[in-house]
């Protein structure tokens, strides 16, 4: 596992289309017991090098209802991006996660992973990798109907601050769905 996360950490790829250069981000260990697979690295993250740590890496732990030890122990939870490196500024927010990452890596790296028993996906483009077909149209429809995917997957929007607007239209959401993944984790954790 140690020489395939080094190939990744030293992937170039894509790194024409960075404005900040290459600096993957993850975390994984071969008895990764869940896996969260997000979006890409923020500017933050970029920065520190510390996958989910900005303000959305907070919303999440505290939806996981984990702390920082647990959280940052890949041999707990492995962070495997879409897009390994942050993409750049876009209009409206972050670039989306660049495509070449997943195809390239994913599936060496899930393959490395044999204890896994729980796979969170994370915002539209994990769900609509993952999922494929079995997407919903909305990422909004998808989480609503969070059951249908287990116990392969758990599907859960962006912890982004920037989703409490969703979040208070969509008051299920902390209802049901946390709940639930709080559940999930503790079977899987403990």
């Amino acid at each position: 596992m140690q020489p395939l996360l080094n190939d990744i950490r030293n992937c170039t790829i894509c790194a024409k289309h960075l404005a900040l250069g290459p600096r993957p981000v993850l975390a994984a260990h071969a008895s990764s017991k869940i896996v969260i697979i997000g979006q890409a690295p923020g500017a933050v993250v970029h920065d520190t090098g510390v996958p989910w740590d900005d303000k959305s890496g907070e919303n999440l732990r505290s939806w996981l209802q984990v702390d920082n030890e647990t959280f940052y122990d890949p041999k707990r939870i492995a962070l495997v991006p879409m897009g390994f490196c942050y993409p750049g500024k876009g209009k409206s927010g972050d670039l989306p996660p660049r495509s070449e990452c997943a195809p390239e890596w994913h599936g060496q790296v899930l393959g490395h992973l044999k204890e896994v028993k729980l796979t969170i996906l994370i915002g539209q483009y994990a769900q609509q990798y993952y999922l494929a077909e079995r997407a919903r149209k909305t990422l909004t429809e998808t989480v609503r109907h969070f059951e249908e995917y287990l116990p392969d997957f758990f599907v859960l929007p962006h912890p982004s601050p920037r989703n409490n607007i969703w979040r208070a239209r969509n008051p299920w959401f902390d209802a049901e769905v946390i709940p639930s993944l709080r559940e999930q984790m503790i079977k899987v954790i403990k």
